[in-house]
């Protein structure tokens, strides 16, 4: 058992619970809690992965976002004009009335690319991002 542990309260909506466990119960979890602990340190570990995106790479940004939310497609629009330099190219595709997804590829700085994933994140109406990147040195 862990020490120190810390008791939290999350407000969630009913679909993203049901779904939770139905996950955590399908993967055999014994507790909500042992599954949100795993769930912290995946998110802990992929946010130190992105830290450590440098130097020259290719990278793939893949978001899927809330077409309908006020101002949101604007903003996407004006990230990505700051980084059309290291922009490749773009796909977009309706998922249904409500969400789309848009796949953008760049080449440049990975510390600019991971900025560019950073700065999608934070928009309201974001429901996921995800940033992969290689390096250039990697492929050659």
């Amino acid at each position: 058992m862990e020490q120190g542990l810390m008791r939290i309260g999350v407000s969630l909506p009913d679909n993203l619970l049901s779904r939770f466990d139905e996950i955590i119960g399908s993967w055999g979890y014994s507790s909500r809690s042992e599954a949100i602990r795993d769930a912290i340190r995946n998110y802990i570990q992929y946010y130190d992965w992105m830290n450590e995106v440098e130097g020259e790479r290719i990278g793939v940004i893949s978001i899927v976002y809330d077409q309908d939310k006020k101002g949101l497609l604007d903003s996407l629009m004006q990230i990505q004009n700051e980084y059309c330099k290291l922009m490749l190219s773009a796909f977009h595709v309706y998922l249904d009335r409500e969400s789309c997804m848009e796949i953008m590829t760049f080449k440049g700085n990975g510390k600019d690319i991971k900025g560019a994933a950073e700065k999608m994140m934070a928009l309201k109406g974001v429901k996921h991002v995800k940033l992969t990147t290689i390096a250039l040195d990697t492929i050659t």
